[in-house]
């Protein structure tokens, strides 16, 4: 694990939003969407070694029928997530480095006017892009804004959890699949028996997920989604597209309906900076939108949205020339970084067969029964970030039986 973390170190040195390790080759950073292979080829046995520390005895099992695995972790006071998996060279690590605190839009770098898309009581919210141009933290930053200024249940369903929210104002619940829940349908499903609020879904990936979203965005909530798109536009046709020409009519009705508004980004550098910051396409459902919707006439988005600027739409080029006029850019060096913690929630399946301690309390607040505490660290502008402490799920579940 020491040589995993000396590599995330120098990842983010060098400022990769990206770590890739594969058996017999050097290691590979992606730095400003540019690989660049650095040092000696990594050994097979390395790999497998910090594949077999990162996961437990269950996860390894997993690993083994699979071939592949998904958790995230804070390893050198950075927030990874981590896909494992086997090639044809062996082992393969693809590690997403994520900013290490909780953002809001302002941290973010993303217009204010974005704020709309929350204020909404019910419906749906998608945020879209490429693979890596930055949708979940976008998605935390929506949440980070809900969690500051409104008093919301919010239930949050992802693979793997990538951030960690410190109740604020709001009541965050966070939920991983397959950790917490066997699929993001269960999962949905049972959140509407859980008075939520607000619905957080990670990623929109398939049919079933599509049309569970939408139900709960028209039965009252206000649902927040990713998904992979270019554009607003196709973010709206896969949706679509991706249920039977049958049914096709009634989902772009649904989909009219329910829908607040898309962001599409992706990510711009900005050499005088040294940076990338997020792009966006910024859509808000008006009529004429929704009338495009439900015609079917996707084409016609990207019209509206150049006509809609007094309903606050933007394009990617007026969203660029907003760009070139800010000049409060936030660098991720002005913001604290999170302390170390190699064990998180997200990486332990519920009532796995390793056990983990419990983390350590504070002398004066010890007691027999007493539960974990988290650590508090103090940051920048007030906020307080607390460190995700590793329940003892099996032994909780014993005490609990033995109480009764």
């Amino acid at each position: 694990m020491t040589k995993l973390k000396e590599w995330i170190r120098l990842a983010r040195e060098r400022g990769a939003s990206d770590l890739h390790l594969e058996s017999g080759g050097p290691m590979v950073l992606r730095v400003r969407g540019e690989l660049q292979p650095m040092g000696e080829a990594v050994p097979t046995e390395t790999l497998l070694q910090l594949t077999r520390e990162l996961l437990d005895a269950t996860q390894w099992q997993e690993f083994l029928a699979r071939r592949s695995a998904d958790l995230s972790r804070t390893l050198s006071n950075t927030r990874c997530r981590i896909n494992i998996f086997q090639t044809v060279r062996g082992m393969g690590l693809a590690v997403r480095l994520l900013s290490s605190f909780q953002n809001n839009l302002k941290d973010c770098n993303l217009h204010p006017d974005l704020r709309r898309l929350i204020t909404a009581r019910n419906g749906l919210v998608i945020v879209s892009g490429s693979t890596g141009s930055g949708k979940s933290t976008t998605l935390a930053a929506l949440i980070e804004e809900i969690n500051a200024t409104q008093r919301r249940h919010v239930i949050v369903i992802e693979s793997p959890i990538e951030y960690f929210f410190t109740n604020r104002k709001s009541f965050i619940r966070q939920r991983e699949v397959p950790s917490h829940s066997p699929s993001f349908e269960q999962a949905i499903v049972d959140s509407m028996r859980e008075n939520p609020d607000i619905l957080v879904i990670g990623e929109m990936r398939t049919p079933d997920v599509m049309r569970l979203t939408l139900n709960a965005a028209e039965t009252g909530h206000l649902v927040l989604a990713t998904m992979h798109s270019s554009t607003c536009a196709e973010a709206l046709t896969r949706i679509c597209m991706s249920f039977p020409a049958e049914i096709q009519g009634s989902i772009r009705g649904q989909l009219a309906d329910s829908l607040v508004g898309v962001v599409c980004q992706r990510l711009d550098y900005l050499p005088q900076l040294q940076m990338r910051v997020p792009q966006c396409e910024v859509l808000f459902a008006n009529s004429a939108v929704k009338s495009n919707i439900r015609t079917g006439q996707f084409s016609q988005i990207l019209t509206a949205i150049q006509a809609g600027g007094d309903d606050g739409m933007m394009s990617f080029d007026r969203y660029q020339r907003w760009m070139e006029q800010k000049k409060d850019w936030i660098k991720q060096s002005q913001v604290a970084l999170l302390e170390e913690d190699d064990n998180t929630l997200a990486s332990i399946p519920v009532f796995a067969e390793a056990k983990r301690p419990a983390p350590a309390q504070p002398a004066a607040t010890r007691t027999k029964s007493a539960a974990p505490v988290a650590k508090i660290a103090p940051s920048q502008e007030g906020r307080i970030e607390i460190r995700p402490i590793d329940e003892d799920l099996e032994g909780l579940a014993q005490k609990i039986t033995g109480d009764e």
